[in-house]
This record gives C-alpha cells, structure tokens and sequence, in this order.
C-alpha cells in the first residue's frame, strides 16, 4: 500500500486546497436525526431510556449501570504489574506535566483605589467519556482524569460503553480509578454524552463533557452543547491525524512507523507526509509496503492511507508553511534543525520534535494530553488541559476615592451609549454623604 506523491510547486492554489482536504466527516441528517432521538429519549426517559438503549445498541442488558468498587477491584486484580506499572508512570508523567498549569491569581490596582482580579475555580462537575470502539483506550481515561483531578473538580464523572458480558474494559477502569476516578458508569455512545448533560436517575448531572468519539459521539456533544439545559463540551472534534515534515537525512524507517502508528487508529483517519525530498517519499512509500505486513490492524491502517499523500516541497519553510495551512492535530518534525523551527510552527495541536519523538510517546505517557483538536481545529483550539476544568472569574473592589477617580470617566461612556441608570448609579454614590 502506498500513498501519492504530489509536487507542491506544480500545484495551483484550489490543487493545493483538494490536496490538504481531509475526509469527510459523517455528520448526514441520518445520523444527526437518530442522535436527537437518543438524546431526547434518554433526556425524558432517564434509566429506563438508558436500560433500553443499552440492550439495542450495545447487546447487553444491566441491572445497574454504575461500576462497582468490587468491580474495579476485581478488574486491576486482572492486569499484569507491567501493564499497572505502565499505568502508573503514565498518570504521573501527566500529572506532573498538568501540576505546573495551574494559573496563578492575579491582583492588579489599575488606579488609585480600583483593584482588578481574576481568581480560578473548578469546574463543579465533569463528565469524561471514553470510546471503547476498535480498542479500548485507558490512555484517554488518564489523559481525562489526571486534569480533572489537579483542577479539583469536585464531581468527576467518567462513561464508558459495556462490553458483551456486561462488563467494562478491565484497563480502563484500572487507569481511570488509580487516576482519581471512582464514580465509572457502564454506558456508551450518544446514550453516555445525553445522560451526563441532562442527568438521569442514577447519573449525576454535569456541567461540561470532555472526551472523544465516533460521529453518533460527536454530534451528541454539538447537540448538547447548544441547549442551554445541556453541558458545554471540550472542543470539536473529527478523526485522528498526523503530519510529519522530514528532509533528506530522515529515517525512512522512521517516518513509515509514525504514520502508521496514527493511521491505525482508523480507516477516517488522515496521515500526510511533506518533505524536501522526493527520494525520501519513494523510501517511506516502500516502507509502509514492509511494515503493514507486521501489523494486526493492517486492513483498517490501509483504509486510512487511500486518504493520504505525501507532499514534496522546496524548502522546509515551505513545508511549515503547508503545515500551518492544514492545522494538524500531531504534528512530527523529523530533520535537524527541528528545534529551532518550532518558533515558526503556529497551527497544531501537539509538535513532536526530532527523531527521537515518536507520537506514540504522547498518546501514552511523555506527559502532554492527547485529547486534541482534529480536522482543522488546531487553527483556534488547544490541547487539553487544566484550564479547561477551570472557570476564570473576575473581581473588582473600589474605595470612595477610586470612584471619584473613575466616575467623570463612566459618566461620559455612559453617555455615548445612551445608558442613563449606567451614569445614574455613579452619580448617586458620588453625591452621598456616606
């Protein structure tokens, strides 16, 4: 399996556009009629919705949905101490990344008498959702949990899609209880994203929804994110992909393995390749054929590469400059001066540097958060991280003086905008006696 080859210089600019067009996302009126039925009948049905729902979607019908203590117990019981310890550092590698985000008061006197703040608080309660789908992903529970935990949101919920024999994803539960999250549920999909926006008999109500997930996931999110008696949600999303920029000294070997290794995630996945050396396409081209023999997900890793290419450019300024254009959600910097590039990186959602940096690295434990924008996002969203459990909240305090200081000034403006009682509530200060 290879992907195409495509001299940037020839190119014109609507070539270029088709050339860095990702895949369609499935969003049809289908889709999108079914999800508001789900999401309107777990909204009015509650559990009994959810119960239902369950058994036709995902084969398995539940006395109760939230996982029990012995539940988790038994599950960590069940991994390997390689795979716990792999959990381990993982949590602490982004915990401790996480820790050092946490912004800082600030206290500003803007004037004599007129004290500015913005002081933080945590979100009250979080939904987190992780997909189980092809694979089941403990990273993304640690990559959800960890934030959640350093911002202090006191209600940290977590929904995750039940397997055949009514039971969830041993490591999932094992990285999501060891990460700080002990209130787990058993649900899945569009059902998952509705019951944690609106609140069913046994699941809490919450205030923001954080994870990824299929098109029925995605659009349950957009469709709860714009009911004001929804949740907001972390940021939009679409599938997975990366691009690398290399030059003529990389690693083929290298370069194939990254690409892959994002291309097996899935067959709506984008992987694309720019490079100042058509020699090095040709190489990575021959090496995908190689490594796609090694892989278990081969089949779903060539479905991801018949929406791929590779792209030759004339200089690495260029290549940044179509990597800006197209936003990626991984980007890799495979040549030498990679480091001192990065200042001219502006659209991504994570940069991983030099040849020693594989994306996998970041998916698991190097310590960033893989939650991050896709299909274009990377232009106006970041990756996730503490902030997003936080609400930012401004204060001001004004002594009588610090009034007078302001007052002439919030007359006038007040004035130009034809807001009397605005002008009225100075004046009627400044004329007291008190």
């Amino acid at each position: 399996m290879t992907i195409g080859i495509y001299d940037w210089q020839r190119l014109d600019e609507a070539a270029r556009d088709a050339l860095l067009a990702r895949p369609a996302v499935e969003s049809d009126a289908g889709i999108r009629a079914d999800v508001t039925a789900i999401v309107n009948s777990v909204r009015h049905g509650g559990d009994t919705a959810l119960g239902e729902l369950t058994e036709q979607l995902d084969r398995v019908r539940l006395a109760d949905f939230r996982v029990s203590a012995e539940e988790i117990e038994s599950a960590t019981a069940t991994m390997s101490a390689a795979a716990i310890e792999a959990i381990d550092l993982a949590i602490s590698n982004v915990r401790r990344f996480h820790e050092r985000q946490a912004p800082q008061a600030i206290a500003v006197e803007t004037m004599p008498g007129v004290v500015c703040e913005r002081v933080s608080h945590p979100i009250d309660a979080v939904g987190l959702y992780v997909p189980a789908g092809t694979a089941p992903l403990p990273s993304t529970a640690i990559m959800l949990a960890v934030p959640a935990a350093v911002a202090g949101c006191p209600t940290r919920i977590l929904c995750t899609p039940p397997r055949p024999d009514g039971l969830a994803d041993p490591a999932v539960l094992a990285a999501a209880s060891r990460a700080g999250v002990n209130e787990i549920y058993k649900i899945g999909g569009a059902q998952a994203i509705a019951a944690m926006a609106y609140g069913t008999e046994s699941v809490p109500r919450v205030d923001k929804i954080f994870g990824p997930g299929n098109a029925w996931v995605t659009c349950a999110k957009s469709l709860v994110s714009a009911d004001a008696g929804g949740a907001a949600i972390d940021m939009p999303a679409g599938p997975s992909e990366v691009l690398v920029i290399a030059d003529a000294a990389a690693s083929p070997e290298f370069v194939a393995a990254d690409l892959l290794s994002q291309a097996e995630h899935g067959e709506d996945s984008q992987v694309l390749l720019i490079t100042t050396s058509a020699t090095l396409a040709e190489a990575v081209n021959a090496e995908l054929d190689n490594q796609l023999r090694e892989l278990d997900r081969a089949d779903i890793a060539r479905g991801a590469l018949a929406n791929s290419r590779a792209v030759v450019v004339d200089t690495l300024d260029t290549a940044i400059g179509v990597s800006n254009r197209y936003a990626p959600e991984h980007l890799i910097l495979q040549f030498d001066s990679a480091r001192e590039a990065l200042a001219k990186i502006r659209n991504a959602g994570s940069v991983f540097v030099g040849a020693w940096t594989p994306e996998s690295v970041g998916d698991y434990c190097s310590g960033t958060n893989h939650v991050l924008p896709t299909y274009g996002f990377a232009r106006n969203y970041s990756s996730l991280g503490v902030d997003q459990f936080l609400r930012q909240m401004t204060v001001q305090e004004l002594t009588r003086d610090g009034l007078a200081g302001l007052g002439d000034a919030v007359i006038t403006l007040a004035g130009l905008e034809g807001l009397d009682a605005h002008a009225a509530a100075v004046r009627r200060r400044l004329r007291s006696g008190a």
